[in-house]
């Protein structure tokens, strides 16, 4: 008889204890550790910095490009853009905030090899806007500055777009591309239980127990984080673009949360995402098929709560102060990225090793926050689908007005 195997999420929980446990036996002989066991650990990390550049190129050029007919869609696909794009802005500086506010990672202080990246000064806002737009493309993909690779992705994309026909061969290029990253994501993403144990048995082997206390705040202060969005950024836009009252809207969104929330997958939540929004809240099947879909591939408010407050928390655990222009930072990289890695399996590690590498904070704590993923993940995803609904009421109302003028 064929056994199951155990779920991603349980293995690199497994992973964390009995790193946990290996590193309290450990302790005393911390160079053993950092000298035999976190090898195992920063192999794993190179694999995900490995794949991050191609993935998110290849995957935004073919999303962007595959949107269709852009005389029919472009309205409609950039209200739906646009408001996915400015929920998951609010959503991680909600995420920033309240992990600054709260100091979701005071109490402990590691330290890093990494840390003098972090003592460079950071570009002020004027030149950040700038730099946005890579003179030199291709020098921007070898020296993986993902925010100029993410504009030129999106703007070479929109150029497929553009030419028709023309451009298939290439978008087929690209398309391969982009799902050999996804398998090879995949393979990857299963090593995670083995990349885990090796990073956090030097850390518990060398700091103890007493480094593990702060992720009950970690998770404290994602879910409020993901409260507030819920009840005040969604509530807002539903009430006042959507014409809705909110409380008939969460009434209605209700299942969908609960399928999300216990499944953790958008894509798995997507037919009842589209009976709630189509037969509860009103919305027409053209809209809901085209904005629900896109929004379980592109809409990711739950993940970048996520990205704030794992920023924070590695920041504050290994003692690194944040200047006003690293957050601005965290917070480009982190909703333009939302695009390149939805959909992606193991989405939220990628994003995260992705904004702690822009600006300067040692990706080894990605470790900490591995183990409690799981429980994260319930909390991102489930407002993840949300956010697609609300959107969704957005457009359908904004459709009606239109079609009423």
């Amino acid at each position: 008889m064929k056994h199951k195997r155990l779920p991603l999420s349980i293995r690199i929980l497994i992973g964390l204890f009995l790193g946990i446990i290996v590193g309290l036996l450990l302790q005393g002989k911390a160079d053993f550790a950092k000298t035999y066991i976190l090898p195992i650990g920063t192999i794993f990390l190179n694999l995900i910095k490995l794949i991050i550049v191609p993935l998110v190129f290849a995957s935004l050029i073919t999303g962007v490009a595959s949107l269709g007919d852009i005389s029919k869609i472009g309205r409609i696909g950039a209200k739906t853009f646009l408001y996915y794009l400015f929920t998951t802005a609010f959503a991680i500086t909600i995420g920033l905030v309240l992990a600054t506010i709260l100091n979701v990672g005071a109490g402990f202080v590691l330290e890093s090899n990494n840390l003098e990246n972090t003592v460079e000064e950071a570009p002020n806002f004027i030149e950040v806007l700038v730099n946005i737009v890579p003179a030199n493309p291709l020098e921007s993909l070898v020296n993986g500055d993902m925010l100029q690779i993410i504009v030129f992705a999106i703007i070479m994309g929109a150029g497929l777009l553009a030419i028709g026909e023309k451009g298939k061969i290439v978008f087929d290029v690209f398309d391969s591309i982009a799902e050999c990253m996804y398998k090879i994501t995949g393979a990857i993403m299963k090593l995670a239980p083995f990349g885990v144990f090796g990073l956090i048995v030097p850390v518990v082997a060398e700091q103890g127990i007493d480094v593990l206390l702060p992720l009950l705040k970690v998770i404290a202060v994602a879910y409020l984080a993901s409260a507030v969005h819920l009840f005040v950024v969604y509530a807002f836009t539903v009430k006042t673009m959507g014409n809705m009252s909110p409380a008939k809207f969460f009434k209605g969104a209700f299942p969908a949360w609960l399928m999300a929330f216990t499944t953790t997958s958008s894509s798995g939540s997507l037919p009842v995402s589209m009976q709630c929004a189509e037969e509860d809240l009103g919305v027409s099947k053209p809209i809901a098929s085209f904005v629900l879909p896109l929004g379980a591939t592109i809409n990711m408010d739950g993940t970048a709560i996520y990205q704030g407050v794992c920023a924070i928390f590695i920041a504050q655990v290994f003692g690194v102060h944040l200047e006003v222009n690293q957050y601005i930072m965290i917070i480009l990289t982190a909703t333009l990225a939302s695009i390149g890695t939805a959909g992606v399996p193991g989405a939220g590690l990628i994003m995260l090793t992705m904004v702690l590498k822009q600006v300067g904070l040692p990706i080894e704590g990605i470790a900490l926050v591995a183990g409690i993923d799981r429980i994260l993940d319930m909390c991102r995803t489930s407002l993840n689908v949300v956010g697609d609904i609300s959107c969704a009421v957005v457009i359908e109302n904004s459709e009606q007005k239109r079609i009423n003028k």
